[in-house]
């Protein structure tokens, strides 16, 4: 926005469109004027305006057509709406069709002033919140990773030289922290960008359907395979295929799932005949694989065949001045998808976010902003809106706590964290949802309701 923002009053009668136009004039803006709808249309088309004031009752064209035409050629320029002909209803339709306020006759020369002034800041903090978004996506923002710090520009340093080889990447990380990201960066910036990505859960299956969905089947193979059907390493040929949480294979698939990586061929379940596939290897873990190795849970020949190459995803807690940005990108996103206009974050709700621990790392930030955009009415995100408590109190308490209370008490602190969704609750917590459902009747934890 320019130094002097620019206001159009549309209004039939002359002395309105006068008086308006020298208060404007006299806030320190610049003001241009209309007579009829016809005329504002015409002039929003061919000029920059940042607010229009629009008399509702207008011959020709109305105010609320005005509104609805100015929404399509200047979607950024806010409209306050001026009549004297107020009703509940009027004011209620205005809104919905896009005005940022409603002023209705006669009004005091300082409503008007409130008015105009409240909409010029908050077209200022618009504008600059775009103009920060657009500097995230030039300077910050790498595939879908966002991340300034010293740690993340490592991680997009070891993805452009590993994207451009056909090498096995072992992405390792906490979970929440992006690792599928990383693959989907990885997949981008390679030559198979224009392959298939396929990216599976290794530890959301059981072992019999991950042997299935890994390697595919032929009819009979098993009952109720009542059709032939290829696995993903099929699917993905040509492509980059993406196995996370691949510390939770059985040792049966594993033996299987070597046999593919070396020879790049794969035999569908219950078939003789193998099939070649050319498919580029992503496998990510939060466990520790080479205690896994040395505790016989993970076979040593799959594992130095994975950690070709590494990429380590650094949690949340380490990457702390990551945090604003990724605010700013969560702030637009939910805003857009609810449909609210979020200013910003005021410095304290800020500086809160800066303060806590983020066990979840990014995906737990992300559900407390989406809930913040949720709670918000109007201007910027205030510390009300962040339902978190405060772990580092919760940690100065000087109780001594049993491993059974710690774990009931992380378990409601993730089920807090996610607002009691239970799937994104286990996804936290590294464990299926059926182990978490066992763990919630044992330590006898009341479920809310997850809407």
């Amino acid at each position: 926005m320019s130094a002097r923002a620019r206001v159009l009053v549309v209004d039939d009668e002359e002395d309105m469109r006068l008086g308006l136009c020298d208060l404007v004039r006299g806030e320190g803006y610049e003001a241009e004027m209309a007579a009829d709808g016809g005329a504002a249309l015409e002039r929003v088309r061919a000029e920059h305006f940042d607010l229009a004031l629009v008399d509702l009752k207008m011959p020709g064209v109305d105010g609320l057509s005005v509104l609805a035409e100015m929404g399509q050629a200047a979607p950024e320029m806010l409209v306050v709406i001026i009549t004297g002909y107020a009703t509940v209803e009027s004011a209620v339709e205005a809104m919905r069709g896009g005005a940022y306020d409603y002023l209705p006759k006669p009004f005091k020369l300082d409503q008007v002033r409130l008015v105009v002034g409240r909409a010029i800041e908050q077209k200022r903090l618009r504008d600059e919140n775009r103009r920060l978004r657009h500097e995230v996506e030039s300077y910050h923002r790498f595939e879908q990773l966002l991340g300034r710090s010293d740690a993340m520009r490592a991680v997009f340093a070891a993805i452009d030289k590993a994207a451009p080889t056909p090498s096995t990447v072992l992405v390792r990380g906490e979970t929440g922290t992006g690792k599928e990201l990383v693959a989907r960066a990885l997949h981008q910036r390679s030559e198979r960008a224009d392959g298939a990505f396929i990216a599976i859960s290794c530890g959301a299956l059981s072992e019999s359907l991950l042997e299935s969905e890994l390697f595919g089947h032929i009819k009979g193979a098993f009952t109720g395979a009542t059709a032939d059907r290829a696995g993903v390493f099929e699917a993905a040929d040509g492509g980059t295929l993406f196995l996370d949480e691949i510390g939770d294979v059985p040792p049966a698939v594993q033996v299987r799932l070597l046999r593919v990586l070396q020879e790049r061929e794969v035999q569908r379940l219950g078939e003789v005949r193998s099939r070649k596939v050319d498919v580029r290897l992503v496998a990510a873990t939060h466990k520790d694989l080479e205690a896994e190795r040395d505790a016989g849970r993970l076979r040593e020949d799959l594992y130095y065949r994975l950690n070709v190459m590494q990429i380590e995803v650094p949690p949340l807690r380490d990457r702390r001045e990551d945090i604003p940005l990724l605010v700013d990108h969560f702030l637009e996103k939910y805003g857009r998808q609810i449909g609210k206009v979020v200013a910003g974050i005021n410095p304290e709700a800020l500086q809160f976010l800066l303060e806590q621990r983020w066990p979840g790392n990014v995906r737990e930030l992300e559900n407390a902003v989406e809930r913040a955009v949720i709670l918000h009415d109007s201007g910027p995100i205030e510390r009300g809106h962040l339902p978190l408590q405060h772990r580092a109190q919760e940690r100065r308490q000087n109780e001594r706590l049993s491993l059974r209370e710690v774990e009931r008490r992380h378990i409601i602190e993730m089920l807090g964290a996610t607002g009691y969704n239970q799937s994104q609750t286990a996804q936290l917590l590294g464990i299926g949802r059926r182990t978490l459902y066992r763990k919630v009747r044992e330590y006898g934890i009341e479920l809310r309701d997850e809407s």
